[in-house]
């Protein structure tokens, strides 16, 4: 018998993080031919690493976490402490550093699942597991059937997210499905305080399953596999697997008709005008911010066709092109990753 846990897990894939890019997948078991035979059997875009002996595994995950966070790739909220009332705390936060982490090329080392058999000697699963506790990294336990019960009181516990028997035909598939619930779980804890603040401004979005539904959808369609919360428009920065930016504007009725006034009221094109009117075209002015007299003769180049979702509110939303202007350097793509991952490898 099969059992894999997914309590509630499914449920955290209804809303978005404010970003998401992929990490490593860390595997620990004594049995090298078992580690092996996973690794060649594994989706090749799963980026992993494994460990035959658990205190080296440990050690890196524990220095790959501390990296993780001192190279800037935690988004850090700051706080007024002048201010004694917690209700009247003035909260900072630099958006920007959100899409700026894209440019660390240490990113996707990040540690975010751990999948750790339970019966090693030296060292046992829940041990691991124990040893990890303060780490953000989510764990799923393999077992054989006479464990079932450690592993559904370490589940209860809160030492691991997910257990599974190893001799389960469909182990690979089910792992696959558990790597991908936990990794986004791992976003969303990683960024709830942080989302939390934007989602009382112009981000609500972020909560609505419709647009994280719709978001799936396209990141399927076009192959992207990390994305990162856009300020100024508001909307997601998404980069495909070989790097290359697409940004999402979304905008709300609000945001739309604060388009429509700003082009009226500065006598803009008569198409223009009509268009924003009607909520049919989405503007991503990328110069100006705003319609300015400077574009009349070039506005559609700036503009694209508005798509309506309906969601707990109207949602706009167009993919734009990024200009090369708006990041400052070259991206170290997924794809260039594993390619040199693979060449460590060899």
């Amino acid at each position: 018998m099969t059992i894999f846990i997914d309590y509630s897990l499914p449920l955290m894939e209804k809303f978005l993080s404010v970003y998401q890019h992929p990490t490593t997948t860390v595997f620990i078991d004594d049995n090298q031919r078992f580690l092996d035979s996973l690794s060649f059997q594994l989706d090749p875009r799963i980026a992993h690493k494994t460990f035959q002996n658990a205190g080296e595994a440990i050690t890196w995950i524990r220095e790959a976490s501390r990296n993780a966070a001192g190279r800037g790739l935690s988004i850090e909220v700051s706080y007024d402490e002048q201010v004694l009332s917690l209700e009247r705390r003035v909260v900072s936060v630099d958006l920007e550093q959100i899409y700026r982490r894209v440019m660390n090329p240490q990113r996707f080392l990040t540690p975010s699942v751990l999948v750790v058999d339970y019966a090693m000697p030296q060292m046992n699963g829940v041990a691991v597991c124990e040893a990890l506790g303060s780490l953000p990294c989510k764990k799923i336990m393999f077992t054989g059937q006479a464990d079932d019960k450690v592993a559904i009181d370490a589940f209860n516990l809160g030492l691991i997210d997910h257990f599974l028997t190893k001799n389960d035909h469909a182990v690979l598939d089910h792992l696959a499905v558990g790597i991908r619930t936990l990794g986004n779980a791992f976003f969303v804890d990683q960024s709830s305080t942080l989302k939390e603040l934007l989602g009382r401004q112009s981000h609500s979005f972020l909560f609505d399953p419709v647009m994280t539904d719709l978001i799936g959808r396209l990141r399927k369609q076009y192959d992207f596999v990390e994305y990162y919360l856009f300020l100024n428009p508001t909307g997601l920065l998404f980069f495909d697997f070989h790097g290359t930016p697409t940004l999402m504007v979304i905008e709300t009725e609000a945001g739309m008709l604060a388009h429509f006034e700003a082009a009226r009221d500065a006598g803009g094109p008569a198409g223009l005008v009509a268009g924003l009117e009607a909520m049919q075209i989405l503007p991503f002015f990328s110069d100006t911010g705003m319609y300015v007299d400077a574009i009349e003769d070039s506005w559609q180049a700036y503009c694209l066709p508005a798509q309506h979702c309906q969601g707990q509110q109207d949602y706009f939303w167009a993919l734009f092109d990024l200009p090369c202007r708006y990041l400052p350097g070259p991206i170290y793509s997924y794809a260039d990753f594993l390619s040199d991952l693979l060449k460590r490898r060899q």
